[in-house]
């Protein structure tokens, strides 16, 4: 065998193992590289929840407001309808007065 291949055929050997072993990672090359991405996800699902939180609470606080507002309507509709009897007993003791009496 020439001189050549065998240098040739031992350089493609290491290439090879050098190519093939690079490419693995190791456990804690792997959890450096992921630590930032993980502590930015941690601090993302964090004020997601304390969003969720002030989401819900200002939807029981709206809830209850359009319960007041629903009773304050009904409340009104009554204090129309008896304002609208007064009017209408007013109105009758007014004609009353004004006619003549015989």
């Amino acid at each position: 065998m020439p001189p050549f291949v065998s240098k040739s055929a031992l350089s493609v050997v290491t290439l090879a193992s050098a190519i093939g072993l690079s490419g693995c990672a190791t456990k804690s090359y792997v959890r450096e590289q992921i630590a930032p991405v993980s502590q930015r996800v941690d601090t993302l699902e964090q004020k997601l929840q304390e969003t969720d939180g002030t989401a819900k609470s200002a939807l029981a606080e709206a809830q209850a407001a359009s319960g007041q507002a629903q009773n304050n309507g009904q409340r009104l509709d009554q204090l129309n309808a008896r304002v609208d009897g007064v009017e209408q007993r007013l109105q009758t003791q007014e004609a009353r007065r004004k006619r003549p009496r015989h």
